[in-house]
């Protein structure tokens, strides 16, 4: 689309608005940190109210970029009721509270079912129609669950009564969810636009080229460890496979990486970094919350578990570099890879600019075991701190511009408020969407009822529950960011398996997030793979199956949380990581099993396939089954058939050496 003059300027003028108010929306963020002086009911509605209407201007202009007029008219009614309804509530909050709790006048339940519109508008234009078709059959279902079958079927909500429940009682798209987002999540979010307005994502693409250089698989491994460690604070597979994936997956390709494996393994990086202590894709913060223990407990039940997760995936990643590569080192000339290059002084200091406030954040929440929202205010005050200071100190002593160097790291300050409002407003308001969908499932009773349903349908027996709770998680999880998928799992999963099958509540937890994170790479919907597909220009199946071989040990894993909850329950201890250890090890051997690139015993394949399945079933039974001893002897047959497997190959690799060696020692 071609843009006059004036065009240009109203659109310029509309982008300064937009980050205008991502700054005055971030400012009120940190007042509430530093004094919360308010309710924290409040402090969410103002915040819904003004994070849906940042993302609301960035829609408008995007709109208006495309041409699109039908947008255009419905993200400026959003924006009207948007606007009207938080201004309302905020008016009328202490009469809604406390005066006139369960009644509304008329045109409050308008205000109302307008403003649910909206979110579920705004929830179809981030999430898709799928999501929006979960969301609207949840309603229907507590509209008219009179008419539904057998246990299902309950009294069925009034419109009054589910405007009630969604808005007017300040649950619904305001409840407790929405309220850790708002108080926990948001500054962390804040934190990773500020990363990424600073030039942080660079660094970390830099430190995994470098370390590229050193190992044969380096260009995967690397896209691997860049894409967990930006995951990780991302917190949606999605959005973290375009981040990465668009740099990675071409990159992977120029090397001589087939399109589908390149896909494959960002896909399943980008979903691993949701597991990756210490942010976890902010469902750490919830899982807090719903089982009333700390942020840290959380993360240390988290360390073990992403470390069979990043072993598992970096042994098959390794594989499948060397396999395609033919074992052929690449020589990556990293600068190159970037507009700017960087001296390996300023390398140093980046890493010390940037790597001085997550420093500061581990210190505070690991040792100190200050509050999430304090940890995040520090974080944040240091970040800005060694953001402008480093640059500042570095430009004085070289004798640069002062002043220009200041606006510009303004500007940049400015695009992390902007980039952290973007990324957390779609979050923002899909959580009030579940938010509002988990209060239906309360008040009609479900997650009582499928208990009962999940116990009578597995007759009982727990490894038929486990296998019914994984597929009904990674259903329910499809194409939601990991908050969402683990909040809806949470409510409708969690309790079944504890209350029925007494499973630790941590481990249940643990159970349905890894399940519903993979929900991601699972076809038909497998967003992440669909993300990484476009990037890859890849065939789409092709590049889910090569996803699954190099995470199916993460698909044992939440199974192993059952059967050996020692895994993520009891702390960091001895029994923990010697359980870890082992689980690992059966991980190697999955992996091994599935994405070994030389033969198997033979060329035959009536040897090759029987060793493959004997690697994976000896590796599930490491990971999952419940006694240790039979855990270790798995383990000892897996290392056994391994040595045995690549004892040729080394000897053969040792005799080519010493011949090269003879050769070059005769030519002398």
């Amino acid at each position: 689309m071609v843009y006059s003059t004036s065009d240009k300027s109203r659109l310029e003028l509309a982008n300064d608005v937009v980050t205008g108010l991502a700054i005055l929306t971030w400012a009120f963020i940190l007042y509430f940190a530093f004094t919360q002086g308010m309710q924290r009911i409040k402090f969410t509605i103002i915040f819904l109210g003004s994070v849906t209407l940042v993302y609301l201007g960035n829609e408008l202009i995007e709109a208006y970029e495309d041409g699109d007029k039908l947008g255009l008219v419905g993200l400026t009614l959003s924006t009207i009721i948007t606007a009207g309804t938080t201004t309302y509530l905020i008016m009328n909050y202490r009469e809604l509270l406390r005066i006139r709790v369960g009644t509304a006048y008329g045109y409050e339940y308008a205000i109302a079912i307008a403003f649910f519109l909206v979110i579920l508008y705004l929830s179809y234009r981030a999430y898709g129609l799928t999501f929006l078709a979960v969301i609207v059959g949840v309603i229907l279902y507590g509209l008219y669950g009179n008419l539904a079958p057998g246990i299902l079927r309950h009294a069925g909500f009034s419109v009054e009564r589910m405007m009630s429940i969604m808005v007017l009682d300040f649950q619904g798209v305001y409840g407790s969810i929405s309220r850790i987002i708002a108080t926990w999540v948001a500054l962390f979010l804040l934190y990773a636009g500020l990363m990424r307005g600073f030039g942080a994502f660079d660094l970390i693409m830099r430190i995994g080229l470098r370390s590229a250089n050193y190992v044969r698989s380096g260009v995967a491994l690397s896209a691997v460890t860049s894409s967990i460690i930006i995951g990780s604070i991302t917190g949606s597979q999605a959005a973290n496979t375009a981040i990465t994936g668009s740099f990675t997956i071409p990159l992977m390709k120029e090397t001589g990486m087939k399109g589908e494996t390149a896909g494959g393994i960002e896909s399943v990086a980008s979903t691993g970094g949701q597991i990756m202590p210490p942010i976890m894709g902010a469902a750490a913060f919830v899982m807090a919350s719903l089982l009333g223990i700390t942020y840290l407990d959380v993360i240390l039940a988290g360390i073990i578990p992403a470390m069979i997760f990043y072993g598992s995936v970096t042994i098959a990643v390794h594989y499948k570099g060397i396999g395609q590569l033919q074992g052929k080192k690449t020589k990556i000339d990293v600068e190159s890879q970037f507009d700017e290059r960087m001296s390996q002084r300023d390398f140093i200091i980046q890493c010390f600019r940037f790597g001085i406030p997550f420093a500061i954040l581990i210190y505070i929440l690991g040792y100190l075991q200050y509050t999430v929202l304090t940890a995040a205010l520090y974080t944040i005050v240091s970040m800005m701190i060694t953001g402008f200071g480093f640059p500042l100190a570095q430009t004085a002593f070289e004798g640069g511009s002062l002043g220009s160097e200041f606006v510009s790291l303004l500007g940049d300050a400015a695009n992390g408020f902007r980039e952290g409002a973007m990324i957390l407003a779609p979050i923002a308001i899909i959580i009030a969407a579940i938010n509002g969908v988990v209060d239906v499932f309360t008040a009609s009773g479900i997650p009582g009822i499928l208990s009962l349903a999940l116990l009578d349908l597995s007759g009982g027996v727990m490894l038929n529950a486990v296998l019914l709770a994984m597929a009904i998680s990674i259903i329910l999880g499809m194409g939601m960011p990991t908050v969402a998928a683990y909040v809806i799992v949470a409510a409708l999963i969690a309790p079944a398996l504890i209350q029925q099958f007494f499973v630790p509540d941590l481990a249940a937890h643990f159970f349905v997030l890894y399940a519903a994170i993979l929900s991601g790479l699972t076809p038909p919907i497998a967003i992440a793979v669909v993300v990484a597909t476009g990037i890859a220009d890849s065939n789409f199946w092709r590049t889910a199956h090569e996803a699954l071989k190099i995470s199916a040990p993460i698909y044992v894993l939440p199974f192993a949380f059952i059967y050996n909850p020692e895994l993520v329950v009891g702390g960091f201890g001895v029994e923990t990581f010697f359980s870890g250890l082992i689980a690992l090890l059966g991980a190697l051997g999955i992996s091994h099993g599935l994405n070994y690139y030389g033969k198997f015993f033979h060329e035959s394949p009536f040897v090759k396939w029987p060793a493959k399945t004997a690697f994976f079933v000896l590796g599930v039974l490491a990971m999952v089954y419940p006694d240790t001893t039979i855990r270790l002897g798995c383990v000892a047959v897996i290392v056994g058939l391994m040595a045995v497997q690549l004892q040729k190959p080394i000897r053969q690799r040792v005799t080519q050496r010493v011949a090269a060696d003879s050769v070059r020692a005769t030519e002398d």
